[in-house]
């Protein structure tokens, strides 16, 4: 537990730096995860990974693959200011990855990241999604303002991903 806290604090600050001289392209990534658009997620998350790292980042167990993908996303979300963003929150029956709160917009965001060992990047979306309802993390919303959750499954491999989103009203 504790490497992995070091290893998501690295990455953490690696990408915050990165962050704020790429903010266009952020706000654009930010905004489609907003508005539940997976294709331009997809779109600018790839377009990142791309231009960020290097399939070596990945030469390491699968856990920590998972982690990886998920200290990128952090450093990212951490450039909303006005977004409240968790990581490993417990909720329902579980943990989730990532949860972000937009209050403004009573709008909750539940992401849980794959790694895709055999690069079968659709499978494991969906596996991200059923996990989401499975442990019912949107749980974590009911006693708060949130109207809305979209939840993402956001499955990885290497300098590729795919993301998949399903939208829940509350109230």
């Amino acid at each position: 537990m504790e490497i992995r806290s070091i290893f998501t604090s690295q990455i953490m600050e690696f990408f915050k730096e990165n962050v704020k001289k790429d903010g266009k392209s952020l706000q654009v990534f930010c905004a489609a995860l907003q508005e539940g658009n997976a294709a331009e997620v997809e779109r600018c998350f790839n377009e990142y990974l791309r231009k960020t790292v290097s399939i070596r980042d990945t030469f390491v167990k699968k856990r920590l693959k998972e982690n990886f993908y998920h200290g990128i996303l952090l450093g990212i979300l951490g450039f909303k200011d006005s977004w409240d963003v968790y990581s490993n929150r417990e909720g329902g029956d579980g943990y989730s990855d990532i949860v972000a709160e937009i209050a403004d917009e009573q709008l909750g965001i539940i992401i849980e990241v794959k790694y895709s060992e055999d690069g079968s990047l659709e499978k494991d979306c969906q596996e991200a999604l059923a996990q989401i309802e499975g442990k019912r993390y949107a749980e974590s919303f009911y006693d708060d303002e949130i109207c809305t959750v979209l939840k993402y499954g956001l499955a990885c491999y290497k300098k590729r991903c795919r993301a998949a989103v399903m939208k829940e009203q509350i109230k």
